[in-house]
Protein backbone atom coordinates (compact mmCIF):
# COMPACT_ATOMS: atom_id res chain seq x y z
CA UNK A 1 0.00 0.00 0.00
CA UNK A 2 1.46 3.38 -1.07
CA UNK A 3 1.97 6.03 1.53
CA UNK A 4 0.56 9.39 0.44
CA UNK A 5 2.41 12.56 1.55
CA UNK A 6 1.28 16.09 1.05
CA UNK A 7 3.22 19.01 -0.42
CA UNK A 8 4.65 20.25 2.85
CA UNK A 9 5.88 16.82 3.88
CA UNK A 10 7.60 16.44 0.51
CA UNK A 11 9.14 19.91 0.88
CA UNK A 12 10.43 19.06 4.36
CA UNK A 13 11.97 15.81 3.08
CA UNK A 14 13.69 17.72 0.25
CA UNK A 15 15.12 20.26 2.67
CA UNK A 16 16.37 17.40 4.86
CA UNK A 17 18.19 15.87 1.90
CA UNK A 18 19.75 19.23 1.00
CA UNK A 19 20.94 19.61 4.59
CA UNK A 20 22.57 16.19 4.28
CA UNK A 21 24.55 17.40 1.26
CA UNK A 22 22.50 16.08 -1.64
CA UNK A 23 23.39 18.09 -4.76
CA UNK A 24 21.92 16.03 -7.59
CA UNK A 25 18.29 15.54 -8.49
CA UNK A 26 16.85 12.02 -8.45
CA UNK A 27 15.76 10.81 -11.88
CA UNK A 28 12.74 8.73 -12.71
CA UNK A 29 14.86 5.64 -13.37
CA UNK A 30 17.92 4.52 -11.39
CA UNK A 31 21.37 4.88 -13.00
CA UNK A 32 24.08 2.28 -12.48
CA UNK A 33 27.17 4.47 -12.55
CA UNK A 34 29.45 1.41 -12.63
CA UNK A 35 28.19 0.77 -16.15
CA UNK A 36 28.79 4.31 -17.46
CA UNK A 37 31.58 4.67 -20.10
CA UNK A 38 34.95 5.94 -18.84
CA UNK A 39 35.22 8.51 -21.64
CA UNK A 40 33.03 11.38 -22.70
CA UNK A 41 31.01 10.97 -25.88
CA UNK A 42 32.80 12.26 -28.94
CA UNK A 43 31.74 15.56 -30.41
CA UNK A 44 29.67 15.65 -33.59
CA UNK A 45 32.70 17.00 -35.48
CA UNK A 46 34.91 14.14 -34.30
CA UNK A 47 32.23 11.57 -35.15
CA UNK A 48 31.79 13.08 -38.64
CA UNK A 49 35.55 12.97 -39.22
CA UNK A 50 35.67 9.35 -38.09
CA UNK A 51 32.83 8.38 -40.42
CA UNK A 52 34.66 10.11 -43.29
CA UNK A 53 37.78 8.08 -42.52
CA UNK A 54 39.74 11.07 -41.27
CA UNK A 55 41.65 11.30 -38.02
CA UNK A 56 40.12 13.93 -35.71
CA UNK A 57 42.28 17.00 -35.33
CA UNK A 58 43.59 17.63 -31.81
CA UNK A 59 43.93 21.39 -31.36
CA UNK A 60 46.29 20.94 -28.41
CA UNK A 61 46.50 23.22 -25.38
CA UNK A 62 45.65 26.86 -25.88
CA UNK A 63 48.81 29.04 -25.83
CA UNK A 64 49.26 31.37 -22.86
CA UNK A 65 49.11 35.14 -23.24
CA UNK A 66 52.92 35.33 -23.02
CA UNK A 67 53.38 32.63 -25.67
CA UNK A 68 50.85 34.31 -27.90
CA UNK A 69 52.68 37.63 -27.43
CA UNK A 70 56.02 36.11 -28.45
CA UNK A 71 54.46 34.54 -31.53
CA UNK A 72 52.88 37.83 -32.63
CA UNK A 73 56.06 39.78 -31.87
CA UNK A 74 58.11 37.34 -33.98
CA UNK A 75 55.71 37.67 -36.90
CA UNK A 76 55.66 41.47 -36.73
CA UNK A 77 59.43 41.75 -36.36
CA UNK A 78 60.16 39.45 -39.30
CA UNK A 79 57.75 41.40 -41.47
CA UNK A 80 59.58 44.71 -40.85
CA UNK A 81 61.93 45.50 -43.75
CA UNK A 82 63.21 48.83 -42.41
CA UNK A 83 63.88 50.50 -39.07
CA UNK A 84 60.89 52.76 -39.58
CA UNK A 85 58.65 49.77 -40.27
CA UNK A 86 60.02 48.07 -37.16
CA UNK A 87 59.28 51.16 -35.08
CA UNK A 88 55.69 51.22 -36.36
CA UNK A 89 55.27 47.50 -35.64
CA UNK A 90 56.54 47.96 -32.09
CA UNK A 91 54.33 51.01 -31.55
CA UNK A 92 51.30 48.95 -32.57
CA UNK A 93 52.20 45.95 -30.40
CA UNK A 94 49.53 45.64 -27.69
CA UNK A 95 50.56 42.45 -25.87
CA UNK A 96 53.08 43.96 -23.44
CA UNK A 97 51.48 45.51 -20.35
CA UNK A 98 54.41 47.91 -19.93
CA UNK A 99 53.03 49.97 -22.80
CA UNK A 100 49.93 50.89 -20.80
CA UNK A 101 51.89 52.63 -18.06
CA UNK A 102 54.53 54.36 -20.18
CA UNK A 103 54.34 57.84 -21.69
CA UNK A 104 56.42 57.19 -24.78
CA UNK A 105 57.94 54.43 -26.87
CA UNK A 106 61.73 54.56 -26.49
CA UNK A 107 62.94 53.13 -29.79
CA UNK A 108 66.41 54.49 -30.59
CA UNK A 109 68.72 57.47 -30.86
CA UNK A 110 71.79 58.33 -32.87
CA UNK A 111 73.02 57.38 -36.32
CA UNK A 112 71.43 54.13 -37.58
CA UNK A 113 74.34 53.68 -40.00
CA UNK A 114 76.96 53.82 -37.22
CA UNK A 115 79.45 51.00 -36.89
CA UNK A 116 78.76 50.73 -33.15
CA UNK A 117 75.34 49.86 -31.73
CA UNK A 118 74.76 50.19 -27.99
CA UNK A 119 72.06 48.08 -26.32
CA UNK A 120 71.18 49.49 -22.91
CA UNK A 121 68.62 48.56 -20.29
CA UNK A 122 65.01 49.63 -19.62
CA UNK A 123 64.09 53.32 -19.98
CA UNK A 124 64.01 55.49 -16.89
CA UNK A 125 62.00 58.61 -16.10
CA UNK A 126 63.95 60.96 -18.38
CA UNK A 127 63.94 58.48 -21.24
CA UNK A 128 60.19 57.94 -20.85
CA UNK A 129 59.54 61.69 -21.01
CA UNK A 130 61.72 62.35 -24.06
CA UNK A 131 61.20 59.06 -25.89
CA UNK A 132 64.96 58.52 -26.35
CA UNK A 133 67.44 56.17 -24.66
CA UNK A 134 70.23 57.44 -22.40
CA UNK A 135 69.20 61.08 -21.89
CA UNK A 136 69.54 61.42 -18.09
CA UNK A 137 72.68 61.48 -15.97
CA UNK A 138 73.62 58.04 -17.27
CA UNK A 139 73.26 59.29 -20.82
CA UNK A 140 75.50 62.28 -20.15
CA UNK A 141 78.20 59.99 -18.80
CA UNK A 142 77.75 57.62 -21.76
CA UNK A 143 78.32 60.51 -24.18
CA UNK A 144 81.51 61.55 -22.33
CA UNK A 145 82.81 57.98 -22.31
CA UNK A 146 82.49 57.48 -26.06
CA UNK A 147 83.60 61.03 -26.84
CA UNK A 148 86.92 60.00 -25.25
CA UNK A 149 87.45 57.60 -28.18
CA UNK A 150 86.12 60.00 -30.80
CA UNK A 151 82.52 58.75 -31.04
CA UNK A 152 79.29 60.74 -30.79
CA UNK A 153 75.64 59.77 -31.20
CA UNK A 154 75.02 63.02 -33.10
CA UNK A 155 77.76 62.43 -35.67
CA UNK A 156 76.44 61.85 -39.23
CA UNK A 157 79.62 59.94 -39.99
CA UNK A 158 79.17 56.18 -39.61
CA UNK A 159 82.82 55.84 -38.56
CA UNK A 160 82.40 58.12 -35.55
CA UNK A 161 78.67 57.81 -34.89
CA UNK A 162 76.76 55.78 -32.34
CA UNK A 163 73.40 54.06 -32.57
CA UNK A 164 71.57 53.36 -29.30
CA UNK A 165 68.57 51.24 -28.35
CA UNK A 166 67.17 49.23 -25.42
CA UNK A 167 65.90 45.65 -25.04
CA UNK A 168 62.78 47.11 -23.36
CA UNK A 169 61.17 50.08 -25.18
CA UNK A 170 58.76 51.09 -22.39
CA UNK A 171 59.55 52.21 -18.86
CA UNK A 172 58.62 49.62 -16.20
CA UNK A 173 56.47 51.07 -13.40
CA UNK A 174 58.50 52.64 -10.59
CA UNK A 175 61.68 51.72 -12.48
CA UNK A 176 61.40 48.07 -11.45
CA UNK A 177 63.46 45.44 -13.25
CA UNK A 178 61.89 43.96 -16.39
CA UNK A 179 60.60 40.43 -15.96
CA UNK A 180 61.94 37.43 -17.93
CA UNK A 181 58.54 37.21 -19.68
CA UNK A 182 58.76 40.84 -20.81
CA UNK A 183 62.31 40.39 -22.10
CA UNK A 184 61.34 37.21 -23.99
CA UNK A 185 58.25 38.84 -25.49
CA UNK A 186 60.16 41.86 -26.81
CA UNK A 187 63.33 40.02 -27.85
CA UNK A 188 62.18 39.39 -31.46
CA UNK A 189 62.00 43.17 -31.97
CA UNK A 190 65.51 43.62 -30.54
CA UNK A 191 66.94 40.87 -32.75
CA UNK A 192 65.36 42.39 -35.84
CA UNK A 193 66.60 45.83 -34.78
CA UNK A 194 70.18 44.58 -34.77
CA UNK A 195 69.72 42.81 -38.11
CA UNK A 196 68.38 45.95 -39.78
CA UNK A 197 71.00 48.31 -38.28
CA UNK A 198 73.77 45.81 -39.11
CA UNK A 199 76.55 47.32 -36.93
CA UNK A 200 80.15 46.12 -36.91
CA UNK A 201 80.30 46.03 -33.10
CA UNK A 202 77.59 45.69 -30.43
CA UNK A 203 78.05 47.08 -26.92
CA UNK A 204 75.98 45.30 -24.25
CA UNK A 205 75.57 48.03 -21.67
CA UNK A 206 74.60 46.40 -18.41
CA UNK A 207 72.98 43.23 -17.10
CA UNK A 208 69.67 43.39 -18.96
CA UNK A 209 71.32 43.72 -22.36
CA UNK A 210 73.40 40.64 -21.53
CA UNK A 211 70.33 38.78 -20.27
CA UNK A 212 68.38 39.55 -23.44
CA UNK A 213 71.13 38.73 -25.96
CA UNK A 214 73.44 36.30 -24.15
CA UNK A 215 70.99 34.62 -21.80
CA UNK A 216 73.36 35.40 -18.92
CA UNK A 217 73.78 38.09 -16.29
CA UNK A 218 76.65 39.03 -13.99
CA UNK A 219 78.10 42.07 -15.74
CA UNK A 220 81.12 42.36 -13.43
CA UNK A 221 82.24 38.92 -14.65
CA UNK A 222 81.19 39.36 -18.27
CA UNK A 223 82.60 42.85 -18.88
CA UNK A 224 85.78 43.10 -20.86
CA UNK A 225 85.30 39.70 -22.52
CA UNK A 226 84.22 39.67 -26.16
CA UNK A 227 81.08 37.69 -26.94
CA UNK A 228 79.24 36.92 -30.18
CA UNK A 229 75.69 38.11 -30.91
CA UNK A 230 74.11 37.27 -34.28
CA UNK A 231 77.57 36.59 -35.66
CA UNK A 232 78.88 40.00 -34.56
CA UNK A 233 81.48 40.87 -31.88
CA UNK A 234 79.79 42.12 -28.72
CA UNK A 235 81.47 43.77 -25.74
CA UNK A 236 79.68 43.68 -22.35
CA UNK A 237 80.27 46.86 -20.34
CA UNK A 238 79.14 48.11 -16.95
CA UNK A 239 76.20 50.51 -17.22
CA UNK A 240 76.92 54.22 -16.68
CA UNK A 241 74.46 54.20 -13.75
CA UNK A 242 76.75 51.65 -12.06
CA UNK A 243 79.77 53.85 -12.76
CA UNK A 244 78.04 56.83 -11.16
CA UNK A 245 77.61 54.78 -7.98
CA UNK A 246 81.05 53.16 -8.19
CA UNK A 247 83.54 55.64 -9.71
CA UNK A 248 86.43 53.23 -9.15
CA UNK A 249 84.95 51.00 -11.88
CA UNK A 250 85.55 53.73 -14.49
CA UNK A 251 89.08 52.38 -14.91
CA UNK A 252 87.70 49.07 -16.23
CA UNK A 253 85.22 50.92 -18.46
CA UNK A 254 88.10 52.89 -20.00
CA UNK A 255 89.92 49.64 -20.75
CA UNK A 256 86.78 48.30 -22.46
CA UNK A 257 86.47 51.47 -24.55
CA UNK A 258 90.06 51.15 -25.74
CA UNK A 259 89.38 47.51 -26.62
CA UNK A 260 86.36 48.56 -28.70
CA UNK A 261 88.42 51.22 -30.46
CA UNK A 262 91.15 48.67 -31.28
CA UNK A 263 88.56 46.20 -32.63
CA UNK A 264 87.07 48.87 -34.91
CA UNK A 265 90.49 49.88 -36.22
CA UNK A 266 91.37 46.26 -36.88
CA UNK A 267 88.11 45.72 -38.78
CA UNK A 268 88.54 48.83 -40.94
Amino acid sequence: METQIDYWQAHALLEWQVDLGVTEAIMDAPVNRYELPDHKPKSAKAQAARQAGQAPVNPGPKPSRAEEGIEIASRLAKGATSLEALREALAGFEHCDLKRGARNLVFSDGNPKARVMIVGEAPGRDEDIQGKPFVGRSGQLLDKMFAAIGMDRHSPDSEHGLYITNPIPWRPPENRDPTPAEIAMLKPFLIRHIELADPDVIVLMGNWACTALLGRAGITRLRGNWQTVLGKPAMPMTHPAYLLRNPIAKRDAWADLLDIQARLRGAS
